[in-house]
């Protein structure tokens, strides 16, 4: 299975319709832990893994990022952390969006796109907007701890 998309490939697969498959109800990540959720397209010819990780030590650094065929990253969302830099040079400042982009995979980030993601210091409505933009229809119920 080969790792590297086109550009049209990588578009399809995000714009593909999503769910969730078995469990309807997650439980929000606790500080150094990650939550794995399991998706498939609707037509069932894809599958999707859509993660949020939780940093130990800097509580607000949460990563929620979209896998397609297990190990391509088609969309990653950094809400804390350091600035990232593009392959050609330009700093991006946290958060920001990694887009997959043929040839460079997940190495291109953007600044967040005005009206995507309503509040993203709420860590359960961050997840819901992302999910939004990866095009989960059918989303989960995520269940929230102490952080």
């Amino acid at each position: 299975m080969s790792i590297d998309l086109t550009q049209a490939e990588a578009d399809s697969l995000l714009a593909m319709k999503k769910k969730i498959v078995g469990d309807s109800v997650f439980q929000f990540p606790a500080s150094g832990e990650r939550l794995q959720i399991p998706l498939e397209s609707l037509d069932r010819t894809e599958d999707f893994l859509l993660d949020v990780t939780r940093s130990r030590i800097d509580l607000a650094k949460i990563t929620y990022q979209n896998r397609a065929r297990i190990v391509v990253v088609l969309l990653r969302l950094d809400v804390s952390g350091p600035p990232h830099r593009n392959p050609d040079g330009e700093l991006i400042a946290c958060p920001h969006l990694h887009v997959y982009r043929e040839g460079y995979g997940d190495k291109w980030a953007i600044a967040i796109p005005t009206g995507k993601f309503e509040n993203i210091q709420n860590r359960v409505q961050t997840l819901i907007d992302f999910m939004t933009e990866c095009n989960v229809t059918e989303q989960p119920s995520i269940q929230t701890g102490l952080f």
